[in-house]
């Protein structure tokens, strides 16, 4: 049940239009990570243009949610960690097209004993995401799930860290990949990195949010 009502219930369900743009968004780059992967290089090419589009519609819908707190939802005092927490979501959705955008610009080559730990690290950074969702949904009805599901992300998120770092180790130490690639995947990766690592940031904002309202 929700611990609010009129103006401020309009907001979280654009909330959640947002956290699910997001969600799609990164969705959408794992599809287009594993059609790269799989040397599906033109539906890579299509996909990117889809990446595009959600995180555009996230952009947007950011936008509308400053708007209506601008409007009077909320407490003045509450506003400002409302847009600080949109902003902090929608900067996943950002990340996940820069991975994006860096992949298909450069065409790197494909290091073929990796495959599946990016896709690897693309779920767990996808499972962070996620995460963090059910963090902000239940800060519109039980704080202390809201504490749980933060703390849950941040674990995630050394999770997902852990697997990059691994990664990394390995697309470095191989003599597989050329100096070209390697600095194209290490830039690829690390973006992928930082779905995971923003998620976090928003936990900790949401972390921040709920204690405040739980005094």
């Amino acid at each position: 049940m929700s611990i609010f009502g009129g103006k401020e219930s309009n907001v979280f369900a654009t909330i959640d239009k947002h956290l699910d743009a997001v969600n799609s968004t990164i969705i959408k780059l794992r599809e287009l990570v594993e059609a790269y992967l799989n040397g599906e290089v033109e539906r890579a090419e299509a996909l990117m243009k889809e990446v595009k589009e959600l995180e555009r519609e996230a952009d947007t819908l950011r936008r509308k949610i400053e708007t209506m707190l601008y409007q009077g939802a909320f407490l003045p005092v509450n506003r400002g960690d409302y847009v600080r927490l949109s902003e902090l979501v929608d900067s996943v959705a950002d990340a996940a097209e820069s991975a994006a955008h860096s992949l298909i610009l450069a065409k790197p080559r494909v290091p073929a004993d990796l495959k599946e730990e990016i896709l690897e690290l693309l779920d767990y950074s996808l499972r962070t995401y996620q995460l963090l969702e059910e963090a902000v949904k239940a800060l519109n009805t039980n704080v202390d799930e809201a504490i749980e599901y933060a703390k849950k992300t941040e674990i995630a998120e050394e999770e997902a860290d852990k697997i990059e770092y691994s990664l990394l180790r390995k697309v470095f130490e191989s003599e597989k990949i050329t100096t070209f690639a390697k600095i194209i995947w290490d830039k690829v990766i690390t973006k992928i990195g930082d779905i995971a690592d923003r998620a976090e940031d928003a936990s900790d904002q949401v972390l921040i949010m709920a204690l405040k309202r739980r005094g």
